[in-house]
């Protein structure tokens, strides 16, 4: 990795701005593993002690369900952070620990850690891309509020493209062979009000925080393919606490082995550098009375096709009953239509 980083920094930074090893040595640091004992570890511990609180105080009845929903809401956010970081051999320096905490987060969260990894790191390869990018699909095929559905559709991609590597179709096999026995035993043992209520609902929820800080607000208007503005980033050390990191999304796409609690320090040592290339580095959705009504499109509607001429999403004017809601449909795909552009790497 710090071979590529300095190839990369050598042969892009111009030396009247400032010296590769000023960079080389700004981001050293955030490069290396993390401490055996750092947050994402902190996360993975405390996820599941609130998700075991959360059941224990359901048997004793003495909380209220809101409070309920709203910690196992928390714990399976903290776990959403700690798969991520897993795929990318980021929670921890050592490697069987980091899949033992990636298998033990897809597990809480519902999901499969080989179709996390393998469907995520395409997304890592493939930016913006429509065809190849899993991640496009789940962020402009339908409305923002119904995200967390499309979630699904990794798993189809998983199999389409047959992603899965040496064993990792036994372990998806034996993570939903998992998941299908605990719901098996609710229905049969009457303990399926815990998994609606304490589970599904919390994972909803969660489904849509991801979907919106992981893959919607980090990556439009999902047009760009440099890697310098694929993603964004938006400074707020609020928002770095409550999504963990996310908003310093084009970091973690520039350097993935940079854990999310060290997006923000290695954000502010490579501003300049960000400055350099132009990265975008705001949230863009109230800048501009453009960024606001796509925005409300895609809060409501969210249906984008990739070409402006030859959409197949055109093919639906033919069921419209007149000449000009038909003309209003394919101007409606025109204007919003998201084409990739192939910038300069």
């Amino acid at each position: 990795m710090t071979k590529t980083i300095s190839n990369q920094l050598s042969s892009d930074i111009s030396p009247q701005v400032n010296s590769f090893s000023y960079w080389q040595k700004a981001l050293q640091k955030y490069l290396d593993p993390p401490n055996k004992w750092n947050p994402t570890v902190g996360l993975f511990i405390g996820g599941y002690a609130l998700a075991g609180m959360t059941i224990w105080q359901w048997n004793q009845g003495n909380w209220p369900l809101p409070l309920l929903v709203g910690l196992a809401f928390l714990a399976l956010h903290m776990e959403g952070t700690v798969i991520h970081d897993a795929c990318h051999n980021a929670a921890h320096p050592n490697k069987w620990i980091n899949q033992a905490m990636g298998h033990g987060s897809a597990i809480l969260l519902g999901f499969s850690f080989p179709v996390f990894t393998r469907v995520h790191l395409q997304h890592h390869s493939h930016v913006n891309d429509p065809k190849n990018d899993p991640d496009h699909i789940v962020s402009t095929f339908g409305p923002v509020w119904l995200i967390a559905p499309r979630f699904f559709y990794h798993e189809y991609f998983f199999f389409k493209r047959q992603l899965w590597r040496r064993y990792e179709l036994m372990q998806w096999g034996l993570e939903r062979g998992l998941f299908i026995t605990i719901i098996l035993a609710g229905i049969q043992y009457n303990f399926m009000n815990i998994i609606y209520n304490l589970w599904f609902g919390p994972a909803l929820m969660v489904g849509v925080t991801l979907g919106i800080f992981f893959d919607y607000l980090p990556h439009r208007p999902f047009i760009a393919k440099s890697r310098w503005k694929n993603a964004r980033v938006y400074p707020s050390r609020t928002m770095n606490l409550i999504i963990m990191g996310q908003n310093y999304h084009l970091v973690h796409h520039l350097w993935p082995s940079i854990p999310w609690f060290e997006y923000q320090p290695a954000y502010y040592a490579t501003k300049k550098l960000l400055d350099l290339k132009g990265s975008p580095q705001r949230m863009g959705i109230f800048e501009t009375r453009s960024d606001i009504l796509n925005f409300i499109y895609d809060v409501f509607i969210g249906i984008r096709s990739h070409k402006k001429r030859r959409s197949k999403m055109r093919r639906l004017a033919t069921l419209l009953p007149t000449l000009h809601l038909r003309r209003q449909w394919i101007s409606l795909l025109n204007r919003t239509a998201v084409a990739p552009k192939y910038g300069r790497n």
